[in-house]
């Protein structure tokens, strides 16, 4: 039986590409680059925001540091106007909270852009644990701090589930020994996330909340 779920962040607890897809053309513009599409954007997050802003930059751009750092100060400072929770989200978590579980977010967004996006949207306290990208551990698909939250839960891996909705949530959840769950409703694929070695779907929150009452 689990006793706590891991969540991902963009793409499964939030909605975030349309705020990442602004704050990065801002930093494009600043420094005379293109910008990027919706599209271009979903395909781009998910593997943290240096890679992020390396897939945006022009090949061989030569001041990628400068953009990422300038990306980075701006996007921690974000209203997220045009993010937004996901149907029946609230209700599923409180349901599993009510349920004595444990809920925590692992994301490869820097962490002080992790905290910030998500105490816009959820209550003080809500979540038990918040790992983002602090330079302490690789970025999934590695396990490490997926493995860290489970520590700090006072958990082993095996009683945590994962869910998120990318090819490294897929891969890390097996990486860690987890119960890997692939969220649909996000940026990716259901192809795409069996290529990485998903095997369990869930296509909304209400089908999420099915699938872990029968673990």
């Amino acid at each position: 039986m689990i006793k706590a779920v891991l969540f991902d962040l963009d793409g499964t607890l939030l909605d975030t590409v349309p705020d990442i897809q602004a704050s990065v053309n801002d930093m494009l513009r600043r420094h005379g680059y293109p910008e990027i599409d919706y599209a271009q954007t979903c395909a781009y997050v998910g593997d943290g925001a240096k890679m992020l802003i390396e897939r945006a930059l022009p090949e061989g751009a030569p001041d990628l540091d400068a953009c990422y750092e300038d990306f980075r100060v701006h996007f921690a400072a974000s209203k997220n106007e045009l993010t937004r929770l996901y149907p029946d989200e609230m209700e599923t978590l409180s349901v599993l909270r009510a349920r004595g579980l444990k809920i925590g977010v692992v994301t490869n967004k820097p962490q002080d852009a992790a905290e910030n996006v998500l105490g816009q949207f959820f209550p003080e306290g809500f979540f038990d644990f918040i790992g983002g990208d602090s330079g302490l551990f690789p970025c999934k698909p590695d396990p490490s701090l997926a493995r860290y939250a489970a520590l700090s839960l006072r958990l082993a891996p095996m009683e945590c589930a994962f869910v998120g909705d990318g090819e490294p949530d897929a891969k890390v959840a097996l990486n860690a020994g987890m119960y890997g769950v692939s969220a649909l409703w996000g940026y990716r694929t259901r192809e795409q996330l069996e290529k990485a070695g998903a095997t369990r779907f869930a296509t909304d929150y209400k089908d999420l909340q099915k699938i872990l009452e029968k673990i």
